[in-house]
Parts: C-alpha cells; sequence; structure tokens
C-alpha cells in the first residue's frame, strides 16, 4: 500500500467502491485523513464495509467539508452526464480527482526518485503494460505494475529509489489525473471508444494525448503512428521531448519499425538496431509487434540492451485470456483468446495461424462476423457456441464449414477430435469468440477460465505454464 499523507486530519469522500476504491480509502486513512464513502450499489457498499471502509451517505453530505472527492474511473466525469457526486463537489468548489492522482501527488511529497512508465492506447495497452515490466524485471530490476491492469495503482509499494512503476492508463484515469508526471510515456493508438463518455472522438484524442503532457524536456515520448490521430499527436508533441514514433506499416527513417516479425531501430536512415520477434511465440501479428516495438523503445530508455529485451520478448508467456497458449495435444496447438469479445478483435488472432479450428460464438456485437470474410480461407471448421451460433452459422454456410456445438466444452472436445487428424506442423484450436459473454458467463475471464479447464481434461494435453503475477 501507498499511504497517502496530503490529507491528514481532513475529511475525503471516495465515491465508487471497486477494487481501486477500497484501496483509495485505505490509503487516505493510512495517511491520517477522514475518508468518506459511498457507492450508489448497495452490494458494493457491504463488500467496502466488511473490509473496514467507513461509509457515509455522501447524498447527505457537507460537501464545504470535503477537501477532495476521489472518484473511481468507471464512474461519468463529464459525458453522458456528470455524475451526481461530481455535481454536488462542483457545486461546492471540492476537486475532483482519481486515485492516480493521488499516487503523483504522494510521489512529489515523498521526494522518492521512482521511474513512472505511463502506457495508454485504444488497444494493446495492457499486453504493452505487461510485456514492459516483464523485460524490466528479467533484466533484474524493481518493478511494481498497476493501475488499469491487475493492482490497484494505491495498492503497490511505496516508492523507493530504485523502483521502476509501471502504470496502465486508461482514457477515464487520465481525466482524472491533472499532474500525470511521468517519467517516460507512450501512447499506442487511438481509435472510436468510449465516445459515450468523452462526448467526441476528437474529446477522446485529447485526454489520450495528456499521458505525455508533464513529461520533462529530454524525456522519452513513445508513439504508434500507425493512425492518423496518433500521427498527428505526434507531430503536435514539444520538440524538447525525446520522441521516437513506432510502425508496423512502413519502414521509418526515424524510429523503430517492424515488418514481418523483423524490428529495426533507425536514426538518420541508418539501422541501429534490429530484432527477430519470430522468436517471441506469444507476440505474434502485427498488433503484438505494435507492442513489441514500443515496449522496445521503453526499455532501451531505461537502459536494457537489445540481448536483455530479447531474451525478455521470448520469455513473455503473454497474457491470460489474450492469445494465450494454454497447452498442445501432439502438434496442435490451443490458444485461448476469451478477450475477443468482438470481430476486430477475433480477426486479430485469425491473421495469426494457418490451419485454424476456430471456435466462436456467445453474445453477439452489433454487426456479427461479416467482417472476418478475408480470414475464411485460414478457417478448416469453425465450431459455434452461446446464443450467436444460429446467426454465425447462417453467416458461414457454403463459406466455412462448421458445426453447432452449443458450450465451449463441447467445442473444444469436437474441436480436439478434428486437430489430431490434421497433418499440418502447428494446427491451431483458436478461442476467439468475436462475442461479448454474457449470454453464458459472468465475463470473458470467466468463459477463458472454461476453455482451459476443458482443454485440461483432454487426453494427451501438456499445458503450458503460468508466469507468477
Amino acid at each position: 500500500m501507498i499511504p497517502i499523507h496530503g490529507y491528514d486530519g481532513q475529511r475525503v469522500a471516495v465515491f465508487g467502491l471497486g477494487l481501486s476504491g477500497i484501496a483509495t480509502a485505505r490509503a487516505l486513512q493510512a495517511g491520517g485523513a477522514a475518508v468518506a464513502a459511498w457507492d450508489d450499489s448497495e452490494p458494493a457498499r457491504a463488500k467496502a464495509a466488511d473490509a473496514g471502509v467507513p461509509l457515509s451517505d455522501l447524498a447527505a453530505a457537507d460537501w464545504r467539508d470535503l477537501a477532495a472527492l476521489v472518484l473511481a474511473p468507471g464512474v461519468p466525469l463529464t459525458h453522458p452526464a456528470p455524475h451526481w457526486t461530481v455535481e454536488r463537489a462542483r457545486e461546492a468548489g471540492t476537486e475532483v480527482i482519481g486515485d492516480t492522482e493521488l499516487f503523483f501527488r504522494e510521489l512529489a511529497r515523498s521526494g522518492a526518485q521512482a521511474r513512472v512508465i505511463a502506457i495508454t492506447g485504444t488497444n494493446g495497452k495492457s499486453t504493452t503494460a505487461a510485456l514492459t515490466a516483464h523485460l524490466l524485471r528479467a533484466a533484474g530490476r524493481t518493478v511494481a505494475l498497476g493501475g488499469n491492469i491487475g493492482t490497484a495503482v494505491l495498492d503497490l509499494p511505496p516508492p523507493g529509489s530504485a523502483t521502476v512503476y509501471v502504470i496502465e492508463f486508461s482514457s477515464y484515469q487520465i481525466d482524472l489525473t491533472p499532474t500525470l508526471r511521468a517519467t517516460s510515456a507512450a501512447l499506442l493508438n487511438v481509435s472510436p471508444d468510449h465516445l459515450d463518455r468523452h462526448g467526441t472522438l476528437e474529446n477522446y484524442a485529447a485526454v489520450k494525448a495528456r499521458i505525455f503532457a508533464g513529461l520533462a524536456p529530454g524525456s522519452r515520448a513513445v508513439v504508434g503512428v500507425d493512425d492518423a490521430i496518433c500521427g498527428a499527436i505526434a507531430d503536435g508533441l514539444d520538440p524538447a521531448l525525446d520522441v521516437v514514433r513506432v510502425s508496423v506499416l512502413e519502414r521509418l527513417r526515424d524510429g523503430i519499425s517492424v515488418r514481418d516479425a523483423a524490428l529495426a531501430e533507425d536514426a538518420g536512415g541508418t539501422t541501429q538496431a534490429s530484432l527477430d520477434l519470430d522468436a517471441a511465440r506469444c507476440l505474434r501479428g502485427p498488433h503484438n509487434w505494435q507492442n513489441a516495438a514500443v515496449v522496445y523503445a521503453l526499455a532501451r530508455n531505461e537502459g536494457l540492451d537489445a540481448g536483455e529485451i530479447l531474451s525478455g520478448l521470448k520469455s513473455f508467456p503473454g497474457l491470460a485470456h489474450r492469445m494465450e497458449e494454454v497447452g498442445r495435444v501432439g502438434p496442435a496447438l490451443f490458444i485461448n483468446d476469451s478477450k475477443a469479445t468482438n470481430a476486430d478483435a477475433a480477426a486479430r488472432a485469425l491473421a495469426c495461424f494457418d490451419p485454424i479450428y476456430w471456435i466462436a460464438g456467445g453474445q453477439a456485437k452489433e454487426g456479427g462476423i461479416g467482417e472476418l470474410a478475408p480470414y475464411h480461407g485460414r478457417i478448416a471448421r469453425a465450431y459455434l457456441i452461446g446464443e450467436a451460433a444460429g446467426p454465425f452459422g447462417e453467416t458461414l454456410a457454403g463459406k466455412v464449414d462448421h458445426v453447432q456445438c452449443g458450450t465451449v466444452e463441447a467445442a473444444v472436445a469436437a474441436a480436439a477430435g478434428d486437430v489430431v487428424r490434421d497433418a499440418a506442423p502447428e494446427p491451431v484450436v483458436l478461442f476467439s469468440p468475436a462475442c461479448a459473454s454474457f449470454d453464458q458467463f459472468p465475463n470473458f475471464a470467466v468463459r477463458g477460465d472454461a476453455f482451459r479447464a476443458a482443454v485440461a481434461g483432454l487426453t494427451g494435453v501438456v499445458m503450458a505454464e503460468r508466469e507468477a503475477a
């Protein structure tokens, strides 16, 4: 835990009592603040009370007595309308911040020389953050990984001079962190997302770009420039920054490029270093090459050499439920990509393998899987589950061989029976549903666990080992 000392003897409101809210309340209490915590959900309040968090109905509070409102990132700040707590705070002149803002204030107050690597983007930020932390740990650094991934930022260890914090930021968290001041920062990409919470794509992009706002001159700013929005953001950054551009679509004269799994670091058209990403089995496909290239730039800034980086890339096990290798039966590889909750995400996985025994379905998103037609030639057979099984079967009719399976367990059994007869060097059973999970599972993680359990029950399977968190 990182105790927050800036509110000693003051009363602070905490709204939103998920993991980050409970961590915030504890950190404030540890620093001497009086906490008034609340949530609109009664079960959330009960869970927080069981954890020792003091509850106070903020609807009945005198907001003039509150020094700050620490808002959970999942609570609307501006769009579609400010949450009622935000309106009450603004009426009383009470500042509205997030737990990540408390983190930076405590870092500044403590005077610790800890380094902070801040990472954001519409897609790939969790893999990039986890991969950055993995490389630094493998090189012997003291690393704390958290924020929008895994551990709430205030549940991380207190800062030490040798600590490197790797913090994943969502746009919601950036919005609540006015003094975000990282040592280095990365923006992978920007595409339309969360517009219900930001109003317009322009607002969303502007929030994402603030990941760089507090960088000191000479600090490294890494930008994926394969979308026009990020290209414009890179061009508009302070020239005093060390701006590193990353592309997987073209060879950059100055920057880091990846084409056909070959990473090249160029300056003035001269190659400074190169890596073969084919050896990084859990980083397949252009989207993961971009992640690896961004991490390469961040790791080089932390003093790692190309050999240390390649070693870390090769040993990275990937994130659970994101193109995760879970096991093998003979040469056949079983991949858990349960995080692919829409067709665009599934396309990234389908582009990486051939032949594919594809398990898909669940609660369909708007548009279905029509956009996946370019990948039909890679699919040996599809195994359809959940509510979308019927509609997906209609889409694939006459184009892709498929069978109705209903459940994950039945699909795994059917796919396993077929894949072992495939003579390809490495046929793949790919669980990339292209759907939400809510017809059969509470979330994609539980769905992915069901896939892993079904694979573990197969005869002759050798399960992959997972890296400890």
